[in-house]
């Protein structure tokens, strides 16, 4: 099994990198076939997201987004590529304005400290 670890640090605040977030999370759903799940916390959101042969989480922050996934034995092959795609989305999103964020990724009434 291998495993990513990805972090990014920004300056968005809570509220705008969790517009980031919902846009990440719909990109996975919709590109890569994922099932996420958004957790809305008061000082840090989850999306904790899976299909086969890969579960993870994205934790999010008012200042750093922290994404630890596994990938499967037959995904393992490609950690390198895979890997890029989630930097060069991530980054992007990042990058990009933050507009308002349409909440694809079913919301979990859980709450955090």
């Amino acid at each position: 099994m291998a495993d990513l670890h990805i972090v990014r640090d920004h300056t968005l605040g809570l509220a705008k990198a969790r517009k980031v977030a919902f846009k990440w999370a719909d990109q996975a759903e919709n590109d890569f076939a994922m099932q996420c799940s958004y957790s809305e916390g008061k000082l840090e959101d989850e999306v904790e997201f899976v299909r086969s042969g890969v579960k993870g989480r994205l934790v999010v922050t008012k200042d750093r987004f922290d994404l630890q996934a596994q990938l499967g034995f037959l995904l393992g092959a490609f950690k390198g590529s895979i890997e890029a795609e989630i930097v060069k989305n991530l980054d992007a999103l990042l990058a990009a304005p933050a507009a308002p964020a349409k909440a694809a990724a079913k919301k979990r009434p859980v709450k955090k400290a």
